[in-house]
């Protein structure tokens, strides 16, 4: 029968790596909903549409494959959601203003709801 021995350094090291893991856990439980006002537009175009028509200019783009954005300031953030009733929400407000709820991350938003900007 083998006997392995375990050091204090290898107790430290798998405590350590435990409590990171920990605290990734903690963190990515911490992220919360905010809510977002802006124009809703695609990635392609950004808050510079190549048509006249800044509706349409969305669709078109979303429809040639651009994620919608939403346009807050300076500052378009890719819109990720797969939920059919805020895509259709969003294809409605295209070129309007929104509001998104959602967790950001860097320059992308998870999106839970859309509805228009009060």
């Amino acid at each position: 029968m083998m006997k392995f021995k375990v050091g204090k350094t290898a107790v430290s090291l798998a405590t350590a790596i435990l409590a990171c893991g920990s605290l990734v856990v903690s963190a990515a439980a911490g992220c919360k909903a905010e809510t977002f006002k802006g124009q809703v537009s695609d990635t392609m175009c950004g808050a510079k549409h190549a048509m006249p028509d800044n509706a349409a200019c969305t669709r078109a783009c979303v429809k040639k494959g651009s994620n919608y954005a939403l346009v807050v300031g300076d500052k378009v953030y890719t819109l990720n959601t797969s939920d059919k009733a805020a895509l259709e929400q969003l294809d409605k407000l295209a070129g309007q203003q929104a509001e998104v709820k959602g967790t950001a991350d860097g320059d992308a938003i998870s999106v839970s709801s859309v509805k228009p900007a009060a």
